[in-house]
């Protein structure tokens, strides 16, 4: 006799095993997109190859604007979803203390061995921080941003 998941395609079956808002979280693309001249930009890259970009505006001591790039799998960019949805509006002290649990917690369903994507995205948004901070005592550089 076959079993119910036999006649089920490989995303269905995916599908099944996630939450509604890690799903919502994991198809969201209305925040990946670059920022001109942000007040602070952190890049980072994971053990397993995916890419985080984040760029931040922050105003009077808030998180006001995120944006994000991903290179990398769904997990990932859930997690990234999931940050913003976390931090954003909240002030710069408090997102200093944001940990990859919350973004875990967040999805509901993230996998186990996906819980580094939630690290690599807390670790993006870090050095997005420590950038607008740097960026804040030198106006210089926010006005014609990083030299690379």
């Amino acid at each position: 006799m076959e079993s119910e998941s036999m006649g089920r395609d490989g995303n269905e079956l995916l599908a099944s095993n996630l939450s509604p808002r890690f799903l919502e979280m994991a198809l969201r693309t209305d925040r990946c997109l670059p920022m001109e001249r942000p007040d602070g930009r952190g890049k980072k890259t994971g053990v397993c190859g995916d890419t985080v970009e984040f760029n931040i505006v922050v105003e009077r001591g808030i998180l006001k604007t995120l944006t994000y790039q991903v290179e990398g799998c769904l997990h990932t960019n859930a997690c990234a979803n999931a940050l913003i949805s976390l931090v954003e509006g909240r002030p710069v002290e408090e997102v200093w203390e944001i940990l990859p649990e919350a973004v875990a917690e967040r999805l509901e369903t993230l996998p186990d061995d996906h819980f580094h994507c939630a690290e690599l995205a807390v670790g993006a948004l870090f050095l997005a921080l420590a950038d607008a901070q740097h960026r804040a005592r030198n106006p210089v550089r926010k006005i014609y941003g990083r030299s690379r």
